[in-house]
């Protein structure tokens, strides 16, 4: 009897385990296809030269291009939506920033994503809620494109 215990313990626990760890890649999920920066304050201020610029999740990847087009960063992103707020890390591969990690937090709301993350300044830790989003923080408000 004890191993029968056992083992639809295991089972319960291992279907668990496999519920928490589809949490990020649902978040991922849903964060799919294009955004566009329609607020963004820098350092506590706001920032009107990042509105406009597009944030495209594919898969694990994220590409950032300016309201021209441009190629701005590019790398993998990853999210963990089990700790609140929901984090969310841009690690570059391409460019000055490759290698360098930013580190921030997210809200998704539909057709609405906020992002607060270090960029500014790579040394600070991320943010552990919006309103700590001021000095050595970027805080950008997306709308889903269609």
């Amino acid at each position: 009897m004890d191993r029968l215990s056992s083992a639809l313990s295991l089972s319960i626990v291992g279907a668990g385990l496999a519920i928490i760890g589809a949490l990020p890649a649902e978040a991922t999920q849903r964060l799919q296809g294009s955004w566009n920066a329609t607020n963004a304050e820098r350092d506590g201020k706001a920032a009107g030269e990042l509105v406009g610029h597009r944030l495209t999740f594919t898969g694990s990847k994220f590409l950032i291009r300016s309201k021209s087009g441009k190629r701005l960063y590019a790398g993998t992103a990853r999210t963990s939506s089990n700790v609140r707020p929901a984090a969310i890390d841009f690690s570059h591969q391409e460019g000055d920033l490759k290698g360098k990690v930013w580190k921030g937090i997210y809200a998704l709301d539909r057709n609405k994503l906020i992002i607060c993350d270090n960029a500014p300044d790579l040394e600070k830790v991320r943010p552990a809620s919006f309103d700590e989003c001021g000095s050595g923080y970027v805080l950008v408000t997306f709308e889903r494109r269609r």
